[in-house]
């Protein structure tokens, strides 16, 4: 079965027009998209768009032998017109299936927002769901189908669809997971192929075909993650951003909760409120145990509360107990924790403070504070397969 995919942007496409955002205004080249419409076998029609035709002629393509159009959610703005020899454009109802005489089988999935996903099994048995803009579907069940081989969805906008799908075993290890319906929300070029890969999703250009079931270069997850950054950076909003992807995160806060400390706790709320509602959440600083246990991803906020406690426990504050002894048993919990890192098999991102760029601390305790975080942070990064670096919202990879 064979996927052409004659546009891969939002509705109203990217760039928008007239718009003078950034993004739009770098879309160009392979990074300017059509709104999604996706050609399977030549035969089947997901989403009829303005341009279609020539869309299908620039990628090589005809629709002379389409024999059915489906619509997956509500076109706004004027009707599309139908170019001539092609059926009129229909919706499935949800939870029914059509059966093509070319031997496609196209099933109709419920949506949680507007829409309709569709799921199309080929003749050969290879299986690709569509899903619309915005939607995620509902009513799935664990273990309710076997895989599929592709799956195109709303990455960017809604990637607790990819998690719930991973979550019942619709997608897998295997599964070729492709972004389409982008839109200028998302930046495009190399941090928009960067998102998604850390999702374990791709991108590809408008016109691209792709062959269901043939082994495509599926991104690998990074298994051990830094995200280093300085205040405010939004260091936690990717680190976060890096699992919303995947089901059963568990959140492991490190700053614990702060009678009386108004501050903190609304900076705890934000937190909270940002989290999908899957997600679990701990507070400890007890790390080891948790990076030994199997379980799902661990998300740490932050290393540089962690070492608050640890030179807490150490009197690491008392130069007298610091030279006794602080010293070593702050470097000996320091190597359990990057040995901890090292032997775990679960997914990890940690989230730290980059700190040795600012001003030099007043403080004899401020700056061994200081020394020892750019100590953690190397030793724990050493351990890691990516080491990223976020400076006022911008991501630049150091590993």
């Amino acid at each position: 079965m064979e996927v052409t995919l004659l546009g891969t942007g939002a509705p109203e496409g990217l760039p928008r027009p007239d718009c003078p955002c950034a993004a739009c205004a770098c879309a160009v080249g392979e990074d300017a998209r059509a709104a999604t419409a996706l050609l399977v076998d030549g035969t089947l029609l997901l989403d009829l768009t303005p341009g279609a035709a020539f869309a299908a002629a620039r990628a090589g393509r005809s629709l002379g032998g389409v024999r059915q159009v489906l619509l997956s959610h509500p076109h706004d703005g004027p009707a599309v017109e139908v170019p001539a020899g092609l059926p009129q454009p229909a919706r499935v109802p949800d939870g029914r299936e059509l059966a093509l005489l070319t031997g496609h089988r196209v099933r109709a999935v419920a949506m949680d927002a507007g829409g309709t996903g569709y799921a199309v099994t080929g003749p050969d048995g290879q299986r690709l769901l569509y899903l619309p803009p915005g939607g995620a579907p509902a009513g799935l069940e664990n273990g309710s189908a076997d895989s599929y081989d592709l799956v195109l969805l709303d990455v960017a906008g809604r990637a607790d669809a990819l998690a719930r799908l991973r979550a019942v075993g619709s997608v897998g290890p295997a599964t070729d997971v492709v972004a389409v319906h982008l839109g200028h929300d998302v930046p495009p070029g190399p941090e928009l192929r960067r998102r998604l890969a850390a999702a374990g999703a791709r991108a590809v250009p408008d016109g691209t075909t792709l062959t269901v079931g043939v082994y495509e270069d599926v991104p690998d997850v990074p298994r051990r993650t830094l995200v280093l950054g300085g205040a405010r950076s939004g260091k936690s909003v990717e680190a976060e951003r890096r699992l919303e992807s995947f089901p059963d995160v568990l959140y492991v806060a490190t700053g614990g909760t702060r009678g009386g400390d108004t501050e903190w706790a609304a900076r705890v709320a934000v937190h909270r409120e940002r989290r999908p509602g899957s997600w679990r959440t701990t507070e400890t600083c007890d790390l080891v145990p948790l990076l030994a246990q199997d379980g799902p991803p661990l998300l740490i906020d932050c290393l540089s509360l962690w070492l608050t406690d640890a030179m807490d426990a150490v009197g690491a504050w008392d130069d007298t107990e610091w030279a006794a002894g602080g010293e070593k048993a702050l470097r000996e919990r320091a190597r359990e924790l990057t040995e901890a890192v090292r032997a775990t098999r679960r997914t990890v991102v940690a989230v730290s403070n980059e700190v040795g760029s600012g001003i030099v601390p007043a403080t004899a305790s401020g700056r061994r504070y200081r020394d020892e975080l750019g100590r953690l942070n190397a030793a724990f990064a050493g351990e890691c397969e990516q080491v990223v670096l976020v400076v006022a919202g911008q991501v630049v990879v150091l590993r």
